[in-house]
């Protein structure tokens, strides 16, 4: 089952652990003790989060995710910065910018990772816009884009 949004502080927030792990935004040693948490930039569009590892993806690449999401959306919402904090027995992302995807408290919404990206869709939105396939579409994209520089 997939992880609801929750309030956290003065904002709302997601638990990653697993999501992080798989899209490499925390380094942890052989205990599962974290050497490295991800600070992150958040873009919000409609039904769709996309959280960009700032010190693994470079902007180049980054921009071609963020316009990608604007042109498939249309829209283009706040981005900001957050880092992945230890909550519980695993990770959480803080999502400021939540409510201008249209997540709320209690949502459950998609996670799809790439090499560091999480991309968190809302699974239904006001303007009939698939934010689950788009935020694979962007996965996907990412993938190829990390392929692409390891060759």
């Amino acid at each position: 089952m997939a992880n609801a949004i929750k309030k956290s502080g003065d904002g709302l927030a997601l638990q990653i652990t697993r999501s992080a792990r798989a899209a490499t935004l925390v380094d942890e040693d052989d205990n599962n003790t974290a050497t490295r948490l991800a600070k992150t930039r958040i873009h919000a569009f409609e039904g769709l989060l996309v959280a960009v590892d700032v010190d693994r993806v470079p902007d180049d690449v980054e921009a071609d995710l963020v316009a990608t999401a604007a042109t498939d959306t249309n829209t283009a919402y706040r981005a900001v910065t957050a880092t992945i904090q230890i909550a519980g027995n695993g990770y959480q992302l803080q999502l400021p910018n939540a409510v201008d995807a249209g997540l709320d408290e209690g949502d459950t919404p998609t996670v799809t990772t790439a090499p560091g990206v999480l991309i968190i869709a809302h699974n239904e939105t006001d303007t009939g816009i698939t934010s689950v396939r788009v935020g694979e579409d962007l996965a996907t994209i990412r993938r190829e884009q990390h392929t692409e520089a390891s060759r």
